[in-house]
């Protein structure tokens, strides 16, 4: 199975239970970080990132379930939580919602249940955060309401647009709320680089490189891109330069 760069933390004093839920994320091809107390779940949201956060919502004392998820909201809002519980009412559902909880399952958890929800959740965070790199030669872009998958030899350059950027392709157009640094941090090095503070451009990509700018082909003609000052000699050093 493809390996998942979902990060999902699973919070649950019944270690049997934790390790279950974990096992059967490592099947989905999940990375679970599994913890048996409310206190180590804290210090792990408080110290690095993580995507999902599934928890039980009683864990044998303090902090509880509701306090993970009170947490989850303050240090990073894109995470998902999905709340887990034997005890289910209805004042405590409406309070984990309001809270900002994604989802409640009752224990016995029925697997089909639980995976669905580990997707639904997996997708929503994909589209809230409007790109997810998915593996080596390819990314996911949001478009509308959906993610639609690229490859990065179909990018040809990344455009800046105010507080988005430009995705263009072959085909199409994407556009994405994101800053330049962001993309240019997600996007592989030894493919895209950056010739100008509103550019990235797939080094593929380029037919001819005259003075300040570069020429790419597209399919109704060529496009000419600027290049700046200041990226010029990074530009010649990331490309295959036969010079005498």
């Amino acid at each position: 199975m493809t390996q998942d760069r979902t990060v999902i933390l699973v919070v649950d004093d019944e270690r049997d239970h934790a390790d279950g839920i974990a096992e059967a994320l490592e099947k989905s091809g999940a990375k679970p970080i599994t913890v048996y107390n409310g206190k180590d779940a804290l210090e792990i949201v408080r110290s690095q990132t993580v995507d999902i956060v599934v928890t039980d919502l009683k864990l044998g004392g303090d902090p509880d379930g509701l306090a993970i998820l009170e947490e989850v909201r303050k240090q990073n809002p894109d995470t998902e939580v999905i709340l887990i519980t034997a005890y289910a009412t209805i004042d405590t559902c409406k309070q984990a919602m309001r809270q900002g909880a994604y989802d409640y399952l009752v224990k016995p958890i029925a697997y089909a249940r639980f995976y669905k929800a580990i997707d639904r959740a997996r997708k929503r965070h994909q589209i809230k955060n409007g790109l997810d790199k998915i593996g080596k030669d390819e990314i996911f872009i949001k478009k509308n309401s959906t993610l639609v998958r690229l490859r990065y030899d179909d990018i040809l350059w990344v455009e800046a647009l105010e507080n988005y950027v430009i995705f263009n392709t072959f085909d199409d157009k994407y556009t994405i709320h994101f800053t330049m640094k962001a993309i240019e941090q997600k996007l592989p090095s030894d493919k895209f680089t950056r010739i100008h503070r509103s550019y990235i451009v797939n080094t593929g990509s380029i037919e001819v490189i005259e003075d300040n700018s570069v020429l790419i082909r597209i399919q109704d003609g060529s496009k000419t891109i600027p290049i700046g000052k200041s990226y010029k000699d990074k530009l010649m050093g990331d490309i295959n330069l036969m010079v005498k």
